[in-house]
């Protein structure tokens, strides 16, 4: 083997390792540095597939069996009369009481033709999330906010009448802003707040 080509294999070899070692330690350091945890996306995501999917059982399985057997059905004020939530209250009250718990993660619906004033949009997001949520549906609106020293997540999702008596109960109820609704519509949005830790 003659010198000159002991020092090519010489520089080609160093060079080889060197690469190999740098691309070695990038791959290292960003496992090590990524972040723990899920994005802040993904976990209103899961949060909002099942509070959708409690919502939806508990309005075909339960509310709806129970009506079809005239066993008890739902109304506005179960409170006083006895009967069942209405699916809308039935998520509005899991709401509550996840949110007395002080926990991490809020969720609420808010409409702009919501019969309960305390639905309707408060903030910026809101109002312009509603309108974003009405030209695409099947797409949420999100934004990081800061109020304060307090920053969150937020991602609105559209709340789509499940079937026709959901939409019937809104189209004749006295309050009601907007009378026409029809299974499927988009009737407002579920918000879903998820707090960063300070």
């Amino acid at each position: 083997m003659n010198m000159k080509g002991l020092w090519l294999g010489l520089a080609v070899g160093t060079t080889f390792t060197c690469l190999l070692g740098q691309w070695v330690f990038s791959a290292t350091s960003k496992e090590t540095d990524s972040p723990k945890g899920l994005s802040p996306e993904i976990v209103a995501e899961y949060v909002h597939s099942v509070v959708q999917a409690d919502r939806t059982f508990y309005e075909t399985e339960i509310v709806s069996r129970m009506r079809a057997k005239g066993m008890v059905s739902a109304s506005e004020h179960w409170r006083t009369d006895g009967g069942l939530p209405l699916p809308v209250q039935f998520l509005q009250e899991s709401g509550r009481l996840m949110a007395k718990q002080g926990k991490a993660i809020r969720f609420r619906l808010i409409s702009d033709w919501a019969i309960n004033k305390e639905s309707r949009p408060t903030t910026e997001f809101e109002r312009i999330g509603l309108m974003k949520i009405l030209e695409n549906p099947d797409r949420p609106y999100t934004a990081i906010i800061t109020e304060g020293k307090v920053r969150s997540f937020q991602a609105l999702y559209a709340d789509k009448a499940v079937d026709q008596l959901c939409a019937d109960c809104h189209n004749v109820h006295p309050k009601s802003p907007k009378r026409d609704f029809k299974a499927g519509d988009v009737m407002g949005g579920m918000l879903i707040t998820i707090v960063f830790p300070q």
